[in-house]
């Protein structure tokens, strides 16, 4: 059974997550992606310490589709060095429904036949 994972990301502003988590919901490497503003980030970047007001990201998948939502995260992001982590769910404290519905939203779209 394919492992479920979340994902933490951020990003600069509402605009580039609402544009990170459509690519990744609509090209399935994700069942839902959670988009938290006013997030305050203190971090050390190039020797400072810097300050920033970013929105978070919880982007719900699985360990396979993980790599694609990790590629689309990046390609759709501003930042050189982005904020993704991934973060294994254990799954035997959560609700089994729940992650059978990450498992069947961020699966590769099955080819339709004909009857």
């Amino acid at each position: 059974m394919d492992e479920v994972v979340f994902i933490y990301a951020t990003a600069p502003d509402l605009g580039v997550a609402r544009k990170i988590a459509r690519a990744v919901v609509e090209n399935r490497a994700a069942a839902c992606v959670n988009i938290i503003p006013g997030v305050k980030s203190v971090y050390r970047w190039k020797g400072r310490i810097e300050e920033a007001d970013e929105i978070a990201l919880i982007v719900k998948t699985t360990a396979q589709t993980a790599p694609k939502a990790r590629d689309l995260i990046a390609a759709n992001h501003p930042y050189d060095t982005p904020a993704v982590a991934a973060l294994s769910v254990d799954e035997r404290l959560s609700s089994n429904a729940f992650c059978a519905w990450i498992r069947a939203a961020s699966a590769p779209a099955q080819p339709e036949t004909d009857s």
